[in-house]
């Protein structure tokens, strides 16, 4: 593996043996940040590379979506001699990542504690599963949106008429996906003072779990179930969204003096003083009313201008805008949360380092692109990279590969 580049990261080797979503995405994050990043494919391929349309280049939106920075290799890890290679790779790895079902490793012989953890000692492995190894649910798989359902997400998410809904992104697997990277910074941080690596056990069930705030805490006080609100705030109003003369816009009042600010630029500064509306808890009691007080006041007003005004005034408010309106605004711009390279394009890196800044280097890899680049790297002759290729082992670049 190379050891070139920039970033808070470079000089970090990450194999990453993870599919879909949460283990992609926390190694584009250590690739972002400078980490060299080899993604192992089986030969069936990623699943995401399927997941469309779109499609380019054979490959879906989705996987472009997670696997920048990267090169791409393709083993099957079914064969002991592809796993012979993979040890090869570790060898000069910092970071494993994998979401294999839990045992598959052990099953191979290249499980942590009989086999990684004493051969490679500074390794730090981060397996991403459904909900870990043991308990009651312990080994089971676990996608995104039956998380959400198990975990109670789906539940606070919703109004009464709509039900209990899945949030609109896979929110379970991309909060994994930095969980895994923080625990991957830990335990890299970690290393430099014991020399050694360990194991970072990141559970999507877990993680769901902990994004349960304030749900979760309003519940460990209560004991009360949380409702559905829609739009609406269990611990805030008004925080809300609002159908305009012109636009739907999103109010996010968070206190008393943004509310007093509030209701001076919708025309009615009496509400400061009416004990109904005075304090955020005597909103919160008396949320039907006020929320159908300042929606008939805002049918008539023009809805950007209105947000421009509080916003100027200190009270975050915002016009609800699709994906592609988002994606075009000036400041996601200025902000470089719009980048491209080659044929590629995404989202940026929300990350930013003063002295270290993350670079997008790499679009994601074409299947199998650089497997015969990064055995090279390790001293593989062309003959043995063929003779493996003939053997099914490991799979060539296509265009590598004779008609």
């Amino acid at each position: 593996m190379s050891n070139t580049g920039s970033g808070a990261l470079a000089g970090i080797r990450v194999v990453d043996l993870s599919r879909v979503l949460a283990g992609p995405a926390c190694a584009q994050t250590l690739a972002d940040h400078g980490a060299e990043v080899i993604k192992v494919e089986s030969p069936a391929g990623d699943d995401t590379r399927l997941w469309g349309p779109p499609f380019r280049d054979g490959a879906a939106s989705y996987y472009m979506g997670v696997n920048r920075n990267k090169r791409g290799i393709v083993l099957d890890l079914n064969q002991p001699d592809a796993r012979e290679v993979l040890l090869d790779l570790l060898e000069q790895a910092d970071v494993l990542v994998e979401n294999f079902k839990v045992g598959t490793l052990e099953r191979w012989g290249l499980g942590y504690q009989d086999t990684l953890a004493s051969r490679f000692p500074r390794l730090v492995h981060c397996r991403i599963s459904g909900f870990g190894a043991d308990g009651p649910l312990g080994g089971l798989p676990g996608y995104d949106a039956v998380i959400q359902a198990m975990s109670g997400l789906m539940s606070i998410n919703g109004d009464p008429q709509s039900g209990a809904t899945r949030i609109g992104v896979p929110i379970v697997d991309l909060a994994s996906g930095q969980a895994s990277v923080n625990g991957i910074l830990l335990a890299l941080l970690e290393r430099t003072r014991s020399g050694r690596g360990q194991f970072v056990d990141i559970a999507l069930y877990d993680v769901a779990l902990s994004l349960l705030h304030p749900p979760a805490a309003n519940w460990f006080m209560s004991g009360r179930v949380p409702p559905l609100l829609g739009n609406g705030h269990p611990n805030i109003v008004p925080y809300d969204k609002f159908q305009t003369a012109t636009v739907e816009v999103f109010l996010g009042v968070g206190n008393d003096r943004q509310f007093a600010i509030f209701a001076q630029h919708v025309g009615h500064p009496e509400w400061v003083d009416d004990p109904r509306f005075c304090s955020n808890g005597a909103r919160m009691t008396h949320r039907d009313l006020l929320r159908q007080m300042i929606a008939e006041r805002l049918r008539s007003v023009e809805g950007d201008a209105l947000c421009r005004r509080l916003t100027r005034a200190g009270v975050p408010a915002g016009a609800v805008r699709d994906v592609g309106a988002a994606l075009c605004d000036a400041h996601t711009a200025h902000r470089q949360m719009r980048v491209a390279v080659d044929d590629y394009e995404g989202v940026g890196v929300p990350v930013k380092l003063s002295r270290t800044p993350a670079r997008i280097q790499r679009r994601p890899p074409r299947f199998a692109e650089h497997t015969r680049e990064v055995l090279q790297e390790l001293g593989y002759a062309d003959e043995r990279i063929d003779a493996l290729a003939g053997d099914g082992v490991l799979r060539l670049a296509r265009e590598e590969v004779a008609p």
